[in-house]
């Protein structure tokens, strides 16, 4: 038979949380106007090319999915013969 015992030491515990005095939105408004200066931008023509890379991926994904839906519904309107 297996004895299964607590620990003797208060290690485990979870301390508890400090007493806060509130939220405080001018600090927090304060803070994230400090968090966006620190942001380093994308360049003009770094936002151009990666909007196009995104654009010709949609377009591709696009006739991808376009052919496969035609594909399975040839496929449905030959096995069962309903459909358009």
């Amino acid at each position: 038979m297996v004895s299964v015992s607590n620990p003797k030491d208060d290690s485990r515990k979870i301390p508890p949380a400090p007493a806060s005095s509130g939220f405080n939105l001018f600090k927090y408004f304060s803070d994230v106007r400090a968090e966006a200066r620190r942001i380093t931008w994308p360049s003009r023509r770094t936002t151009i090319v990666t909007t196009g890379a995104v654009l010709v991926m949609v377009a591709i994904t696009c006739i991808f999915f376009f052919i496969v839906d035609q594909v399975i519904g040839l496929g449905i309107r030959g096995l069962f013969g309903v459909g358009g």
